[in-house]
């Protein structure tokens, strides 16, 4: 597919989103941009904080300014797969006849928000396990496609808080990017506070239409990267395996499990939309290490050490950058 999007009209129409969703979300800059580098490689982001952060509002902010289809399902300990993916209804027509008829979930949408999933059972957070990699649904045998372009943002709050169940490894790996919500500071916390108590929260008119996003994503794909570049994300990828060698030492005391190949490929996409955004037309190896910890943080299985050592994912991920070098050639702005 060749795409009428230039890089100037790609960097100039994420700023305007971007800025459209200021209008709502106060601060979380890194959040927005992190959030969007997945929807412009048609990834699926899950969004980690306490409850008051504003993940629901952004991700609903986004939905009105994308002028797509917004669908909406908020995951509860009794919510079922059917609820979900859409089920077959009996229905009878005016003769009498009585034939099955396929009624949609909320999950044919072209950006779904799965608002709290890890409040679900793990079979029904299995349903979507198939949507996120197929982008299609089975449902009584028949497989039918799901909208394009389709994204599932989700959040979850951390996994300690009660009431909570972890994800499966399979789901998660699905997942382009993890983002963590940081508690605001007092600064932008007290333009929250006026903001949200002083009238209604505005609705935001749409500056992307679907047509455009998907040109915009297709631009992505298309962005070069050098072979030592890709090299380069697979080393920062084999480094998270405990077994590898040259591995870290605390990654191979506290992984049990590390980064698949999905990591690699996330490492290289993101990249790309990452360079575009900054008006580049090629990637560096800083837009690599930048996306490194969300691409990585929640494709590692940690042991029970870790936890008892106080040792988080970020911490080893921090620990492979620095064994790992950028490659000379990689800094900013270089091909």
């Amino acid at each position: 597919m060749t795409t009428t999007v230039t890089p100037e009209v790609y960097a100039q129409a994420a700023v305007a989103l971007e800025e459209t969703v200021g209008q709502v979300i106060v601060g979380q800059r890194q959040l927005v941009r992190e959030v969007l580098i997945t929807i412009l490689c048609e990834g699926h982001a899950l969004i980690e904080g306490v409850p008051g952060l504003g993940k629901t509002q952004l991700l609903k902010t986004l939905g009105q300014a994308l002028a797509l289809d917004f669908g909406r399902i908020q995951f509860t300990p009794d919510l079922m797969p059917a609820d979900i993916s859409g089920t077959q209804v009996l229905e009878e027509d005016s003769e009498g006849h009585r034939r099955f008829r396929f009624r949609a979930g909320p999950v044919f949408a072209n950006l779904v928000l799965a608002d709290e999933i890890n409040r679900a059972t793990p079979k029904t957070q299995s349903a979507l396990l198939e949507a996120m990699q197929e982008r299609s649904v089975t449902v009584a045998g028949e497989t039918r496609s799901l909208p394009r372009p389709f994204f599932v943002m989700a959040t979850q709050n951390p996994l300690e808080m009660e009431g909570t169940y972890p994800l499966p490894e399979a789901q998660l790996d699905r997942f382009l990017l993890k983002v963590l919500v940081p508690f605001p500071p007092a600064a932008d916390l007290v333009a929250i506070v006026d903001r949200t108590t002083s009238g209604p929260i505005p609705d935001v008119d749409p500056v992307l239409d679907g047509p455009t996003l998907t040109e915009m994503i297709s631009l992505t794909r298309q962005v070069p990267v050098a072979s030592h570049l890709v090299e380069h994300a697979v080393a920062l990828v084999l480094a998270t395996h405990p077994n590898a060698e040259g591995a870290p030492e605390s990654v191979s005391r506290y992984v049990r499990f590390g980064a698949s190949p999905r990591g690699a490929q996330a490492l290289v996409l993101g990249a790309k939309a990452a360079a575009l955004l900054d008006g580049r037309p090629n990637v560096s190896a800083e837009d690599i290490r930048t996306i490194a910890p969300a691409v990585l943080r929640h494709r590692l299985v940690l042991g029970y050490e870790a936890g008892a050592d106080g040792v988080s994912a970020d911490d080893l991920i921090a620990t492979v950058l620095e064994v790992v070098p950028a490659p000379g050639a990689g800094l900013r702005g270089a091909p």
